[in-house]
């Protein structure tokens, strides 16, 4: 078993689950997978479209994600191509299915023109009948990018949700965190997507830059409490390989071990003085990482389920979700490596895209384990008599570390649900990474960073 004390001794910020297994698991499947049997053997009446656009204008010094900066119109064009390719290909193999949610992220889907984003929508409507004026549809965005044209696409087409990447309204944490980007663009374009029909807006912050304190931190919050977004997300910054932020050592001030330690207690002081200020303001706090200011979004929880659910993703950087396989593209973050993922992107045919060849193969236990974590790191915690009912095992007896985390105050049980407790949601990032199996962590461990 593992060390029970780990969620309370140590860093709370061991890392992000946002989806298990991470990327870093994934290895070539050999033999590759064929598609159309992988598919007919899932549930496919509810699934989840996401459409990956790897370009950014620019790249954060905290970015890992695998995008690329000015990308120029002579490859742009080749990974829409191959991306539509990628779309005929599975709407063959998913021919009957249904789609109960859409988004658009990347990168920033909003670099694209908005002749270019009309044509993702088409195809995404033409291929997989997946309209966002009848499902929830979201796209993510940048401050310089939220430009009245692209926004009247989205507005036409639907759109429920825009996501504004704007991290800080102070112009040192910007500096601080690497992001070339000024407060008043910020606003400028909140200023412009009000001025559209969103039901959503949602307004991503994150703390944790050098020298910011809970005081500079509140004063960016305020800032996006004065656009009134339906969410905001709060997101603790992290240094990972081969960012700007790791590889030029930027906001370093004493030794590794001393700066972690400091690191932590400006992050987490941040961290409490937001929660308690959105709380405060209305916002019901559904992560981490989450709050939003009208309760629940029943439109789309109620017919998707992240941990249950299927998700088919398009494009060079998309992951796709079955059962027992999960599988995508290669992943890297140095330009270099990415440059090379996409040339063979934009190479592959439409046969090539009807097998998987790189990803990561589930048994039972990790299919379980994946609902336990998803279930358990959001507020709304882990449903037991669902979980019993889906896989006819007890959590607890999967998961004997879950009782550990009721004993030292991290969880509690409340009406058949195991849900973290407000010290257990500020931990979530440690909690997280700790029920990692063994195997999995060990696959992500031996994961190769290449530039």
């Amino acid at each position: 078993m593992k060390d029970a004390l780990v969620p309370l001794n140590g860093s709370p910020y061991r890392g992000y689950i946002y989806g298990y297994p991470h990327k870093t698991a994934y290895r070539a499947l050999t033999p590759s997978e064929d598609l159309r049997d992988v598919w007919a053997k899932e549930q496919r009446d509810r699934l989840f479209l996401y459409l990956h656009v790897p370009f950014c204008e620019m790249r954060c010094g905290f970015c890992n994600l695998f995008t690329l900066t000015d990308p120029g119109g002579d490859l742009v064009e080749p990974v829409l191509a191959a991306m539509e390719r990628q779309m005929q290909a599975a709407a063959d193999f998913l021919d009957g299915s249904a789609f109960a949610l859409m988004a658009i992220g990347g990168g920033t889907p909003t670099l694209l023109a908005a002749t270019q984003l009309e044509r993702l929508f088409d195809l995404g409507q033409r291929l997989f009948s997946a309209d966002p004026r009848s499902i929830p549809a979201s796209v993510e965005a940048s401050p310089a990018t939220a430009t009245p044209d692209r926004l009247k696409v989205l507005e036409a087409r639907g759109v429920r949700r825009i996501s504004l990447g704007v991290e800080s309204f102070d112009g040192a944490d910007l500096k601080a965190m690497g992001r070339p980007q000024t407060a008043g663009l910020a606003e400028r374009a909140l200023e412009t997507i009000r001025r559209f029909d969103f039901p959503v807006l949602n307004i991503d912050l994150i703390y944790g830059a050098r020298d910011q304190t809970p005081e500079r931190f509140l004063a960016s919050i305020e800032r996006a409490l004065s656009f009134k977004p339906e969410e905001i997300y709060l997101y603790p910054l992290y240094v990972r390989p081969l960012t700007g932020l790791d590889r030029t050592g930027v906001g370093r001030r004493h030794s590794r071990e001393a700066e972690a330690a400091l690191f932590d207690v400006e992050r987490i002081a941040c961290y409490r003085a937001g929660r308690e200020r959105l709380v405060a303001a209305g916002y019901q706090q559904l992560s981490m990482r989450m709050f939003r200011r009208n309760g629940p979004d029943t439109t789309a929880e109620a017919t998707y389920r992240c941990d249950t659910d299927g998700m088919l993703g398009i494009g060079p950087g998309a992951r796709s979700y079955t059962r027992h396989l999960h599988y995508s593209g290669r992943y890297a973050v140095g330009r270099n490596g990415i440059m090379s993922i996409l040339r063979n992107y934009v190479a592959r045919g439409a046969s090539d895209f009807a097998v998987a060849d790189y990803g990561v193969r589930l048994d039972e236990a990790e299919v379980r384990l994946r609902a336990i974590m998803l279930g358990l790191l959001q507020a709304e915690g882990l449903e037991l008599g669902l979980f019993h009912r889906r896989f006819s095992h007890q959590a607890f007896d999967d998961v004997p570390q879950l009782a550990r985390l009721v004993e030292l105050g991290l969880a509690h049980i409340d009406d058949q649900r195991l849900r973290l407790t407000a010290a257990g949601l500020e931990r979530a990032d440690a909690i997280g990474p700790w029920l990692i199996s063994s195997a999995m962590a060990e696959r992500m461990k031996e994961w190769a960073w290449e530039a």
